[in-house]
């Protein structure tokens, strides 16, 4: 048994947290697309002093705990009868084997009832990956039934290179690209000709970190219609937060 293995079976995680969920937004129709689930401390602390105490001898543990809190708490907030996804993110680094490594996420969906069809898995490159084991488990994941998404698009250390070789269901576009758009030609044209290529590539863009009604009129101008950001809803500690009605947003600006 791999190391890794020992990791996710034996390793102790110490480390109490929680989780928040921002919601993803439909702005042609004001629906909820999917909610994320964002990592917090016990008491809604910043995400930053749980990850803070992870480390290479927690981290299996971590990554495996964060999947069952997620659905956990999703199962029992959610509707029954709604088709909203879940999406979560996951390090790729805590991932030694896919197919090994999801049997207790498939056990809490079985045990919760949470559709697979309906789980999201995104992953950030906010490290050095080996992108030949990132690949693999995207094309895992796809097999298993469940939708894949890559963060920050952008900023992450492969970007187009692992695009080339595996296109997600979803590129979520880092904020930056999208912060201040309204007022700057140049991440206008970067993000127009972005889009282009997710379209002919067929992959749905998902615009994140939009905090400004005039940002989102930019966006839904160039055809984007998956927002997440503080204009629409912040993270709602264990709980899911009701979005702002986009139509209203887009109404009031020239």
């Amino acid at each position: 048994m791999s190391k890794q293995c020992e990791g996710c079976r034996d390793g102790r995680l110490d480390v109490p947290f929680s989780m928040a969920f921002q919601p993803i937004v439909d702005i042609r129709t004001g629906a909820i697309f999917a909610h994320e689930a964002l990592v917090r401390g016990p008491t809604g602390e910043s995400a930053t002093t749980v990850l803070n105490q992870i480390d290479a001898e927690n981290r299996y543990a971590f990554d495996q705990e964060c999947r069952v809190k997620a659905i956990e708490l999703a199962s029992a907030l959610y509707d029954p009868g709604d088709q909203v996804k879940l999406s979560i993110n996951f390090m790729p680094n805590a991932v030694y084997e896919p197919r090994a490594c999801i049997r207790l996420t498939l056990a809490t969906a079985t045990k919760t009832g949470f559709p697979l069809d309906r789980i999201i898995f995104e992953f950030t490159e906010n490290e050095k990956l080996d992108t030949k084991h990132v690949l693999h488990i995207l094309r895992t994941y796809r097999e298993m039934g469940f939708k894949t998404a890559i963060d920050d698009f952008g900023a992450g250390h492969a970007g187009l290179a692992l695009l080339a070789q595996f296109q997600p269901d979803i590129v979520k576009l880092d904020m930056d690209m999208v912060r201040g758009i309204d007022i700057d030609p140049v991440r206008r044209t970067i993000v127009k000709h972005t889009l282009r290529m997710l379209e002919e590539l067929d992959v749905v863009p998902l615009c994140e970190g939009v905090e400004s009604a005039e940002e989102l009129k930019v966006l839904n101008d160039l055809g984007v219609f998956l927002i997440q950001g503080y204009v629409l809803a912040r993270p709602s500690f264990q709980s899911l937060a009701v979005p702002v009605d986009p139509h209203t947003l887009l109404t009031v600006v020239p």
